[in-house]
């Protein structure tokens, strides 16, 4: 139980800190505004992704949120990643490039699959 609630804290924190440096990023370095062209993508939705990604990991972070709140975070991120790997691969990008967000979708996963865990531990 207690290794659980470390794995959970770890991979989350993990998780959240990517996101709001990628938000971060997003809304501040030209040459991110530029990858956002080079993909294909408009420039409102890298600013509309900033704003997802610093929300969902505010939500994963606090713990008075509801479940139901926290899965649409996971999934929301789960999509992110998997339309992030999926546009790198599209435009041409190496793979090991592309991987990466294949990366941060194992540590969403092992924060999930934690996170569930911990929840099921609770007593109702």
């Amino acid at each position: 139980m207690k290794k659980d609630k470390i794995i959970f804290w770890i991979s989350t924190t993990v998780l959240a800190l990517m996101m709001l440096f990628s938000a971060y990023n997003y809304l501040a370095n030209d040459q991110i505004k530029g990858a956002f062209v080079h993909l294909g993508f408009p420039s409102y939705f890298r600013i509309e992704l900033a704003v997802a990604k610093i929300l969902g990991a505010i939500v994963l972070l606090v713990p008075f949120a509801s479940q139901t709140v926290k899965s649409i975070a996971y999934i929301g991120f789960g999509i992110t990643f998997i339309s992030a790997f999926i546009a790198h691969l599209s435009s041409g990008d190496r793979f090991s490039y592309a991987a990466m967000p294949l990366i941060f979708l194992a540590v969403l996963i092992v924060s999930y699959l934690h996170q569930t865990k911990k929840t099921a531990a609770i007593p109702a």
